[in-house]
């Protein structure tokens, strides 16, 4: 298994640097290969509504197992913690709760090496205990697919990602009738320099819109975000990275607004630690 790490290792830095968690939210394309298990905790708090106070962070503990050079799957469980007072539209509450568990495979269908750039599908699975919005109890299903693609601009240097992501779920929430349906759009687009040896800084704008009908019908608002990226790693097998976005544009179906409030977040940060073994 260790010669199989470091062989896994070895091809990444035959095309400069391991791109995965360089940009923050963006994810880049690579995956590890056979016997680089790796053991990752990832929070993301979001904070701010319209009005009141909104507090709440979505932690998930997630294993990563490669399966080939090509190929990866990824159990993991999901907590989350809500504090919201105040805010229109939203029911007091103060909770920290078990949110609910999921599996994610990714396919590595182009390698930066042999081809322009790197490209990775991203599917992922969930089922839900909590609202991702309102913090209420849910009995919910939820699924995700992304094309996750990365270019070296300067070899081991510059590195640009793009994501295109689409969501869908649909859930009961306790004490109300009938079933949610949403979806999302998400693009997002990075780009990290190396400004030290095992050190990324960086900026990404992202671009979401939400949907109250599971296949992007019944526009619910969008929301642009910008914001800067940290990548570290601390030692041969472990590292950490953080990213920051503010709405800085947005509206919401039938209000008007400068920003969506309702549909999105005004902040949202997200840190990850990892390491492999």
């Amino acid at each position: 298994m260790i010669v199989a790490a470091a062989s896994a290792r070895a091809t990444d830095a035959a095309h400069g640097v391991d791109t995965e968690h360089l940009f923050g939210f963006t994810e880049g394309s690579d995956i590890g290969g056979p016997g680089e298990t790796e053991l990752e905790s990832e929070t993301t708090a979001r904070l701010g509504k319209r009005g009141g106070r909104y507090r709440a962070a979505d932690s998930a503990l997630v294993l990563k197992l490669p399966l080939s050079d090509r190929f990866r799957i990824a159990p993991g469980v999901s907590f989350a913690a809500y504090d919201i007072g105040g805010v229109p539209g939203f029911g007091d509450r103060e909770i920290m709760a078990l949110a609910g568990a999921f599996l994610e495979a990714r396919t590595r269908i182009l390698v930066r090496d042999a081809a322009p750039f790197g490209l990775t599908l991203n599917t992922i699975v969930s089922a839900n205990r909590v609202d991702a919005t309102t913090g209420l109890g849910t009995r919910g299903l939820g699924a995700e697919v992304g094309l996750l693609i990365d270019r070296e601009i300067v070899p081991g240097r510059v590195v640009a990602g793009l994501n295109l992501v689409y969501a869908l779920g649909q859930s009961r929430l306790d004490g109300i009738d009938g079933l949610q349906r949403a979806s999302g759009l998400e693009v997002s687009g990075a780009v990290a320099a190396r400004f030290a040896p095992g050190l990324f800084l960086g900026i990404e704008a992202r671009y979401a819109r939400a949907y109250t009908g599971m296949a992007l019908d019944g526009f619910a608002g969008d929301a642009v975000y910008l914001g800067p990226t940290f990548y570290k790693e601390l030692t041969d097998t472990t590292w950490i990275s953080l990213a920051w976005g503010t709405q800085v544009a947005g509206s919401e179906a039938g209000l008007g607004e400068d920003r969506d409030l309702s549909n999105f977040d005004r902040h949202q940060a997200r840190l990850r630690i990892g390491t492999h073994f």
